[in-house]
Order: structure tokens, then sequence, then C-alpha cells
């Protein structure tokens, strides 16, 4: 008997669908062959299918591998890296002192 899942908020079916889509259509610009690119991801073309569905159940190691296969590693290297952080960087200036005092300063060299 299978698990009930709780179902996936729409923003992040959507977001994998979306996925998918855009790397069907990476594989068809390049005109590779789906047995082609499950080979090189070592994944069953089913698998292959389920992922450029958007399918929910694949795992993020697949996406990656199936990335990696086509060279595009490094846009999942960089997913939630701090430069993208919007909000984090934002609070991250909020907590910046509007002043320095000279008592906080670093000590003078002696003459």
């Amino acid at each position: 008997m299978r698990k009930a899942r709780s179902p996936l908020p729409p923003r992040a079916a959507h977001a994998l669908v979306k996925l998918g889509a855009d790397l069907k259509n990476l594989r068809r610009r390049r005109r590779m062959p789906m047995a082609y690119v499950a080979d090189r991801a070592s994944i069953s073309r089913s698998t292959l299918y389920k992922v450029e569905r958007g399918d929910p159940s694949v795992g993020l190691g697949i996406y990656a591998t199936v990335l990696l296969g086509y060279g595009m590693i490094e846009r999942l290297e960089c997913l939630v890296d701090a430069r993208y952080d919007r909000a984090g960087l934002a609070l991250d200036e909020a907590r910046l002192p509007s002043r320095i005092s000279r008592t906080g300063a670093a000590p003078s060299t002696p003459r």
C-alpha cells in the first residue's frame, strides 16, 4: 500500500513542471534522443520522462545528474547562493550600525 503524500503547493508544482519542460526543450534543442540522455545520466528512459514532466516523486539527485549530463550543474550549485538572497542581504544591511564609535575602532599603532 502506498503512503499518502501531502499535496504539493501549487507554486512548487508549477516550478517543477516548468523545470521539466525546460529540460525537455533543452534536450530537443540539442537534438539528443531520450535514450542518449538517460544513458548519460545513468537513469531509465521512464525516469527521464518523469523528469521532463516535472514529476515530484523524482529525487533531486536525478535532476542533478541530468543537469550534469547537459553540462549545466553549476546552475544547481548556485541555486541558493547567498549573492541572490535578496531578503537575507536586506536583513544583513538593516543590522549594520548607522554609526561607528571611536571606542569600537581598531587600536592605533604606537608611534
